[in-house]
């Protein structure tokens, strides 16, 4: 791929940046920028204003709906910034909803619970939420003062209801009132795990509806454009790492695109290819990303790729940091689809931490941690790095390498069989694969949204497919026509099962009798509208 960009407009201000390390920045403004209202570049902070983190973007993302909100949103303002909100949905500090001073209603059973009857806690009371119809008021009423205090976008962070959870009596009565009969443990069979997880997937779909709808309607009242984003992890990831979030529908429902959560902590999660299992950073950020811009191709919507220059935990090298997120940035670049990009979260923890200068791993047995400041070289690289992904839009992309229009078939159901009591394989061995063979011999293979599938050409990128319903499931029906129209337009379909996964037993549209539906699998349902025997062998069949 030849990308060109010039780094000359950041020259100037890069010497300040520089220096910002250090603590010797002067107190400047962010410099006029005539692109800037496009939003290239952001970052996300819950510092005021300090010229030691003076970054070269477009947008200061504020974190988090406190009493300080308004002076940080000012602050940043007045410093030339764009500024948006960034408020945390399944987590944050919502003790006034806890405990019944928003509403009058003691919320504490509302707190994602294990099967132990430990609540799943991201330190003290700040628990994860299993959102009761009152949670999306209460967000909307933080975001109603964020609107107030200035801020220009919402962006509502990482919905995510863990696997293990499932077990609270806010959960229960959810069940009763979803599916018309008594919660059953989540454990206790593949359907009902399937259910236990289409349910999460839809409490946090309908907590983020309340909240488009309310700031569309705050819009429509004060003549503002307010848009709301999603900033997510990517599906991949949270298939992996055993958390349910209702990724592909949130378009559908008011949003306006996504922040892509993929850094050093997610991309370097270890996989399995040819049997060794260890961290590959490039290769998984680089199907992360894809399967995050994949989400917006068709659907429509805005979408920033994450990079973060350390990541959370703190115990890593300076040298390791450098590294992988040098992988990260450089897979994201892959996807010349998206030229937005959120250039790292937290600064203040970059710029004014102290990280070691030997890596955990390289530690000898009794040698002292040595925590120094960013290097200077790293902050120079980062920053210049910065410099040029605001101008990342291209006209004209073309590439010289690589066989384009492969793709891997992914669905949000993923995330539904992560579960006891018959989880599927522990190394998401269902996608890494299919797709990490393509990727290590050099084909930059396509995470391909089944969701999208009834969208108009959301296919026709794709000339060859690979897919198994082994570890997802096509969550309707209508997804299999246009998947059939395409094969027979052209399309070569590689499908890949052999119908022994448990979960082609829960109670789903293709075994729904009252409906018309008897499949023993989904993959009979495809089958047949591709005009194949229900029970075809393996084997090459000509379609179309």
């Amino acid at each position: 791929m030849r990308i060109a960009s010039s780094l000359a407009p950041g020259l100037a201000i890069l010497g300040m940046l520089a220096a910002s390390t250090t603590g010797r920045a002067d107190d400047l403004p962010r410099p006029v920028d005539p692109g800037q209202a496009r939003e290239r570049t952001c970052f996300q902070t819950h510092a005021p204003w300090d010229s030691r983190l003076q970054i070269r973007s477009d947008v200061a993302i504020c974190y988090g709906i406190d009493k300080t909100l308004a002076a940080r949103i000012a602050g940043w303002k007045a410093q030339g910034y764009i500024t948006h909100l960034m408020t945390g949905v399944s987590w944050g500090e919502y003790q006034d909803y806890l405990y019944g001073r928003f509403d009058g209603i003691n919320h504490v059973d509302e707190a994602q619970t294990e099967r132990s009857g430990k609540v799943i806690s991201h330190g003290g009371d700040v628990y994860y939420m299993s959102p009761g119809e009152n949670f999306g008021k209460f967000l909307s009423d933080g975001v109603k003062r964020a609107m107030d205090a200035g801020a220009e976008a919402i962006h509502l962070e990482e919905p995510e209801f863990w696997v293990r959870g499932g077990y609270g009596a806010g959960f229960k009565r959810e069940w009763k009132s979803y599916y018309g009969e008594d919660w059953i443990a989540p454990h206790s069979s593949p359907d009902a795990q399937y259910r236990s997880s289409r349910l999460k997937y839809h409490l946090y779909q309908r907590a983020l509806k309340q909240v488009f709808d309310f700031v569309k309607a705050e819009n429509a009242r004060t003549g503002r454009n307010v848009k709301c984003y999603v900033p997510t992890h990517s599906l991949i990831n949270y298939a992996d790492w055993g958390i349910v979030s209702p990724e592909s529908s949130l378009i559908g429902v008011g949003a306006d695109g996504f922040i892509a959560q993929v850094w050093t902590g997610t991309a370097r999660e270890p996989n399995v290819y040819r049997g060794v299992k260890r961290e590959r950073t490039f290769e998984t950020a680089f199907l992360e990303y894809g399967a995050m811009m994949n989400v917006v191709r068709a659907s429509g919507g805005t979408v920033w790729f994450l990079n973060d220059p350390i990541e959370d935990n703190p115990d890593h090298s300076w040298d390791d940091y450098k590294t992988n997120w040098e992988s990260t940035q450089t897979a994201s670049l892959l996807w010349p689809q998206v030229s937005r990009f959120e250039v790292m979260p937290w600064p203040e923890r970059i710029y004014r931490g102290r990280y070691p200068t030997v890596d955990s791993s390289r530690r000898k047995p009794g040698e002292p941690v040595v925590r120094v400041p960013m290097p200077p070289a790293y902050a120079t690289e980062v920053q210049t790095v910065i410099t040029a992904l605001n101008d990342m839009e291209q006209a004209d992309v073309s590439w010289d390498c690589g066989t384009r229009g492969i793709g891997v078939v992914v669905s949000d159901s993923m995330m539904f069989q992560r579960g006891d009591p018959s989880p599927s394989d522990d190394n998401l061995g269902s996608f890494y694969g299919l797709a990490m063979p393509l990727v290590k011999h050099g084909i930059p293979a396509e995470p391909v949204q089944l969701e999208n599938a009834p969208i108009a050409g959301a296919l026709a990128p794709h000339k060859i497919l690979l897919m198994t319903y082994e570890g997802m499931k096509p969550m309707t029906p209508e997804v299999h026509p246009p998947l059939a129209d395409w094969v027979k337009k052209g399309g070569a379909l590689v499908f890949l099962g052999d119908d022994s996964d448990p979960y082609n037993s829960v109670r789903s549209w293709w075994n729904d009798k009252a409906k018309g539906m008897s499949y023993r699998s989904p993959r009979e349902h495809l089958f047949e509208q591709l005009g194949l025997s229900r029970d075809a062998k393996p084997g090459r069949y000509p379609v179309g």
